[in-house]
């Protein structure tokens, strides 16, 4: 599995591309592209590495990771967008507040299927394992590509720092149970992947992040 990543919107949003190297399906999670060039530049590396768009996924739905789902779909008809039940109602109420957040240009995108820990998501010939990882957002998950141990985080774990409580149906305690019983049961060489900032590892991240200690 090749991972492609995007910095997009004034959130500093983490925009991954997944792709199936045998088949050149992939998989665009959160899509966070706001401007007309951000949009550009996503389609640019789909079409210049001929990629064929299989499903969005999210993480969850706030505002700075669902910017771009309307773009996606209208630029690749068909294509599913998937997100767990839970946040449904997440996603929904960004149109309420995009534009005193400054997006007044946003255009929303209904679901049109779910995501559901334990069932994994299938492109081409590489399978996702999806974790339920409530906390930061009541519907939130993360996507665990066991074969090349990697995950895709969303706002969960950060390098030394965790995700976000202090928004609309965030809670501490829940996010912490779910970092140590999603992610830091995996190995320690895993790699995540999170909505914002640089990579870590769930080793280092174990060792050295001061909200885990």
């Amino acid at each position: 599995m090749l991972l492609k990543t995007f910095t997009f919107n004034g959130f500093s949003e983490n925009t991954y591309v997944l792709t199936d190297e045998a088949t050149r399906a992939c998989v665009i999670v959160d899509p966070g592209c706001y401007t007309v060039s951000e949009q550009a530049e996503l389609k640019q590396y789909i079409d210049e590495n001929n990629l064929a768009v299989a499903a969005v996924l999210l993480t969850h739905a706030h505002i700075d990771h669902v910017l771009g789902c309307a773009y996606v779909l209208r630029t690749w008809p068909g294509t599913p967008l998937l997100v767990h039940d839970l946040d449904r109602p997440t996603l929904a109420s960004v149109a309420s507040y995009a534009g005193p957040y400054g997006f007044g240009a946003y255009q929303a995108a209904e679901p049109t299927g779910a995501l559901t820990a334990g069932e994994p998501v299938r492109f081409g010939e590489t399978e996702l394992a999806v974790r339920f990882t409530p906390g930061h957002a009541p519907g939130h998950v993360v996507f665990y590509h066991e074969p090349s141990g990697q995950v895709i985080g969303g706002d969960v774990l950060f390098q030394r720092s965790i995700g976000r409580t202090d928004l609309p149906s965030g809670d501490l305690k829940t996010l912490l149970r779910s970092i140590n019983t999603e992610l830091l049961t995996l190995p320690d060489a895993t790699v995540v992947h999170p909505g914002h900032g640089p990579s870590t590892t769930i080793g280092a991240e174990r060792q050295g992040n001061p909200y885990l200690v």
